[in-house]
């Protein structure tokens, strides 16, 4: 069957071929006696424009690209949503990719997205600092959940300083007085700044009885956190929620209750947190807003309305629930 092409069009609408070049791409004005006779005409003969022709004639192709760190973790289905619902609305397509937090394969996906021509990147970084996003000097980017002192652009992170100094507070005023905090890749942002929030509540209330140790954002890296701990603090302090089911259901092993005989807290508030048994004590990340923030803030900058590179700092939210108890 023969493709019905942009000549089919305007001879059916009885135009030129110009006339339905300026309705598809909207370029010039056109009455509203003849936009519509393109219309109808496009509809009877089911044309489908190239759009990615059209887009790379333009220098556009009304795709975005999103790089995140694990696609099996919970957290980021719902920034993913949020991402794509903005999108969507706003005509753009998404094209997901999982670096599975290796830095090789986010520099390769980085490559990949650049060759597709990509208008803007959403970008979840594995750890450290990333050399080829300075290679990606035509591309709009944003840092989602990240923020990254040498590349100086536009980020949408939550407070995770405020949110575990406010987590620590509750644990503190609850009668807790040693903890442990099991926290993720010590090169994140998130959990530099989840320490940060850690060791200033520490500072605060001039408790010495702590330990830190770094691992992953994982279930297993958690299980294999609490098994290091010499002793059994108040409380088991995680970096997320995955980490926190790791240590619950390893101390559960090890024959000891949770929060009895200690207590254990989370942070991002994942679907299944209200769920596990105990219940997470846990600090709620608006993970679907941030999502959205990152998308708006990638189209502002697309169409010149976010001059100046700044950043979005949402809020957290404490979500006390059975993990913890007053010692």
């Amino acid at each position: 069957m023969r493709k019905i092409g942009i000549k089919d069009v305007a001879k059916r609408a009885k135009v030129s071929i110009a006339t339905v070049s300026r309705v598809l791409n909207n370029s010039a004005p056109v009455s509203p006696e003849l936009k519509r006779r393109v219309i109808e005409a496009i509809e009877e003969l089911g044309y489908n424009p190239n759009t990615l022709a059209q887009g790379l004639r333009k220098g556009i192709t009304k795709t975005v690209g999103f790089i995140i760190p694990d696609i099996t973790n919970p957290f980021f289905p719902e920034l993913v949503k949020g991402v794509e619902d903005y999108l969507r609305r706003k005509g753009y397509a998404l094209i997901l990719c999982n670096s599975d937090q290796e830095v090789e394969e986010e520099t390769r996906l980085l490559k990949v997205l650049t060759a597709k021509k990509i208008d803007g990147l959403i970008f979840i970084g594995s750890g450290s600092y990333n050399k080829e996003i300075e290679n990606l000097k035509e591309v709009k980017i944003v840092f989602l959940d990240r923020v990254y002192e040498k590349a100086k652009g536009y980020y949408v992170v939550a407070d995770n300083e405020r949110g575990m100094k406010e987590l620590l507070e509750y644990l503190i005023d609850t009668g807790h007085r040693s903890f442990a905090l099991l926290n993720g890749n010590e090169e994140t942002f998130s959990a530099k700044e989840r320490y940060k929030g850690f060791k200033d509540a520490m500072d605060k209330h001039g408790i010495k009885d702590y330990t830190v140790i770094f691992g992953s954002f994982t279930y297993e890296s958690g299980s294999k956190m609490v098994r290091k701990l010499r002793k059994l603090p108040d409380a088991i302090v995680c970096g997320n929620d995955l980490i926190a089911f790791g240590v619950i259901d390893t101390l559960h092993s090890m024959g000891f209750s949770v929060p009895n005989d200690v207590s254990v807290t989370g942070f991002d508030d994942i679907p299944f947190s209200q769920h596990f048994k105990p219940p997470l004590t846990t600090v709620r990340q608006p993970a679907y807003e941030l999502g959205r923030h990152a998308a708006r803030t990638l189209i502002e900058a697309l169409n010149g309305k976010r001059k100046r590179k700044k950043g979005v700092i949402l809020p957290t939210e404490l979500i006390i629930r059975e993990s913890t108890k007053r010692r």
